[in-house]
C-alpha cells in the first residue's frame, strides 16, 4: 500500500501539469513537496500497531520474517505487510446441536466402540497458537489452521480413542480415562504444529436406544442386588436380636423358676388377696389353698 501511494504521488507531480495546464508550479517547488510527501509516507509505512492478544507475521515481497511483533507500537522496514494471528485461547466446538458448534447443523462426532456399536459425541478444545510459532504457521499452513489443522486432529484422537473401550465403560465408569487419552493425542499432535491444547470437554456421549436401554436394565438389576443384600444383612441383624433375647428371656426364667419356693409363693398369694378383698367391687372371695396354705399350685415339699 504504502509502495502504491509513493508511485501515485511521483506520477501525479511528474505529469500533473500536463493533465491540468492551468495548475502551473515551478520544477524546485514540486520536487521540494514530492520529496516531503514520499519521505511522510515512506514514515508512515515504518509504523505498525499491534492490538492485544494477537500477534505480527511480517511479510515483505513474499518472503515471511521469523521474528513477530508482539502487541503495542512496532517500527518495521518499508512496505512490509504485518498479518494478525490470533494468540488468545480459542475453543472449537462439534455437537449434534443446531445452534452449538464452530459449523451450523449437526456437527457430532460419530465413532465406533471397541465392541462395534456406534455413538455420538458433543466435545470442545481448547487450544491456542504459539505466539513464538505464529510465523511458521502462517507460512506452512496458513491462517486457516483452524480448519486444516485442528478440526481433523480432533476427529482423528477422538476415533482413535473410542476404539479402546466397550461401550458401557465410555458410558459410565471410564469416560474420565476417555478425555484424558484424547487430550494427550492432541497435545502432541497440535504441539508439532505450534499449536497448545489446553484443555478438552466431552460434553455429551449419545448411545444408541438399545445400549440405552439395555444400560438402564443392568443399573436396574444392580440396584435390586444391592437392596436385596441390605434386606439379607437386616434379617441377619433381627435374627442375631431374637435369638439374644431368647437367651436372655431363657437366663430370666431359668432364674426366676430358681427364686421360686413355697414361702414366696404364700407371701405372694396373701398379698395378692389383701388387694382383691379390699376393693369395693369384691362381693365373694372364693378362696381355694391346702392345709398348709398353699395355693393351688404344684409346688414341691
Amino acid at each position: 500500500m504504502a509502495l502504491f501511494l509513493v508511485i501515485l504521488t511521483v506520477l501525479i507531480l511528474l505529469f500533473g501539469t500536463r493533465l491540468f495546464p492551468k495548475f502551473r508550479i515551478e520544477k524546485n517547488t514540486i520536487i521540494v513537496w514530492g520529496s516531503i510527501i514520499i519521505i511522510f509516507i515512506m514514515l508512515a509505512s515504518t509504523v505498525r500497531v499491534v492490538q492485544p492478544g494477537t500477534v505480527g507475521v511480517q511479510v515483505l515481497f513474499g518472503n515471511v520474517y521469523k521474528k513477530v511483533l508482539t502487541n503495542g507500537l512496532h517500527f518495521v522496514f518499508p512496505f512490509v505487510e504485518v498479518k494478525t494471528m490470533d494468540v488468545r485461547v480459542q475453543d472449537y466446538t462439534m455437537s449434534v446441536a443446531q445452534e452449538e458448534g464452530i459449523r451450523k447443523g449437526d456437527d457430532g462426532i460419530t465413532s465406533l466402540t471397541k465392541d462395534g456399536l456406534q455413538i455420538n459425541l458433543d466435545i470442545t478444545v481448547w487450544y491456542q497458537l504459539k505466539s513464538e510459532k505464529a510465523a511458521e504457521v502462517y507460512q506452512n499452513i496458513g491462517k486457516d489452521y483452524v480448519e486444516k489443522i485442528v478440526r481433523p486432529a480432533i476427529r482423528t484422537a477422538i476415533r482413535n480413542a473410542t476404539v479402546i473401550f466397550n461401550v458401557t465403560e465410555i458410558y459410565s465408569l471410564k469416560r474420565e480415562e476417555l478425555t484424558n487419552i484424547i487430550y494427550k493425542e492432541l497435545e502432541n499432535n497440535l504441539s508439532a504444529k505450534g499449536i497448545i491444547c489446553d484443555k478438552v470437554l466431552l460434553r455429551n456421549i449419545d448411545l444408541p436406544q438399545k445400549v440405552k436401554n439395555s444400560i438402564d436394565d443392568k443399573i436396574a438389576a444392580e440396584q435390586d442386588a444391592q437392596k436385596m443384600v441390605y434386606v439379607l444383612e437386616k434379617e441377619e441383624r433381627e435374627k442375631e436380636r431374637k435369638l439374644i433375647e431368647a437367651e436372655g428371656i431363657a437366663v430370666s426364667q431359668k432364674k426366676i423358676s430358681e427364686s421360686l419356693n413355697k414361702q414366696y409363693l404364700q407371701w405372694y398369694y396373701i398379698q395378692n388377696l389383701k388387694e382383691v378383698l379390699s376393693s369395693n367391687n369384691t362381693k365373694v372371695v372364693i378362696m381355694p389353698f391346702d392345709q398348709k396354705l398353699t395355693p393351688l399350685l404344684n409346688v414341691g415339699q
